[in-house]
């Protein structure tokens, strides 16, 4: 977790928009590209198939779409993204942001590790946010059949629940209920045919301290979570206090090489003795990506916390892991 050779203000950000097979991607898509916000984005559409139509879904605005289509975003897809990246990252300053829509069928670790993994995408862009659109009818049994659609709402920042005019209101709350037993961090919004003002899909820069309070007011408060949905689990802990960075930095980095396989995200935000600022990181299985960012308020508490997000977490390790790492 090296000094950034670009700040994070000035690294261009990338949206990756998830969802199952149907659940509306498509259309949240084309209302991002039509609506007027004065915003320039790149389009990059991943595919499962050899024919892509999805290309030809997406409406015709001044938007350039980059296609991914030789299958799975999980093996193959890495290093097109990658080549896509870096052709775009030789236009800066033709657009304002770079949005990823993954094939339904994908799980959105692969995508989200790429601006982890390669150097030169980490250095001049950073993951946003990762956006999912679930649908309110099918989503319950997508979850019993399918792993991929758990991951993607595991993985999430921001879930639409969408098509919620097609359930009622009991149906409504059983599936909102799933969601959160598998991910209790995200921002959830409940829309029909994924309307929703833009800004709470894209700029979310969701591993800013503010924006997190603002959206999870009872982030700092419980002193340990510990939700899962059958195989899928949350944990986070919190230290009223700062962490010796001598102690902390070996724990994640190894927590994380040894336990990566289980964990889907982590993320947190700490408080180093004699660091104005918050460091800030964010993992996808075993890679780590942190820097500091955002000073500490005067008036503000400098607790630290972080979460975990997986499969076969083991909560009393990571509590009593963290916990050592006190300053």
């Amino acid at each position: 977790m090296s000094e950034a050779k670009t700040s994070s203000e000035e690294k261009i950000p990338v949206t990756v928009l998830t969802g199952y097979l149907g659940a509306g991607k498509t259309t949240l898509l084309n209302r991002i590209l039509s609506e007027e916000h004065g915003k320039r984005y790149a389009v990059v559409v991943n595919e499962f198939g050899e024919v892509g139509i999805d290309n030809d879904l997406v409406v015709g605005a001044d938007e350039e779409v980059f296609e991914m289509n030789n299958g799975c975003i999980c093996c193959t897809v890495r290093g097109d993204l990658i080549r896509i990246m870096d052709g775009l990252m030789k236009r800066k300053g033709r657009f304002d942001a770079i949005i990823v829509e993954t094939t339904g069928l994908a799980d959105p670790a692969p995508v989200a590790q790429t601006f982890f993994v390669d150097q030169d995408v980490s250095d001049n862009a950073r993951l946003d946010a990762v956006v999912t659109v679930a649908d309110a009818k099918w989503l319950a049994e997508r979850l019993k059949d399918a792993p991929e659609a758990k991951n993607q709402i595991a993985f999430a920042d921001v879930i639409l629940l969408n098509k919620v005019d097609l359930v009622s209101a009991d149906e409504l709350a059983e599936v909102e209920s799933r969601i959160r037993a598998i991910n209790p961090y995200a921002r959830l919004h409940r829309t029909e045919r994924c309307s929703i003002p833009i800004d709470e899909v894209l700029g979310r820069n969701a591993f800013d301290l503010e924006r997190i309070l603002d959206l999870e007011p009872d982030f700092l408060e419980e002193g340990h979570h510990h939700h899962h949905d059958e195989d899928m689990q949350s944990v986070s802990v919190t230290i009223e206090g700062e962490v010796d960075p001598n102690k902390f930095m070996p724990w994640i980095s190894n927590y994380t090489q040894v336990e990566g396989p289980s964990i889907l995200r982590c993320k947190g935000i700490v408080a180093f003795p004699d660091e104005p600022k918050r460091f800030v990181f964010q993992g996808v299985h075993m890679i780590l990506d942190g820097d500091v960012q955002g000073e500490w308020r005067a008036d503000e508490t400098r607790r630290s916390r972080v979460v975990f997000i997986g499969r076969d977490l083991k909560p009393d390790e990571i509590r009593e892991g963290f916990l050592a790492c006190a300053a």
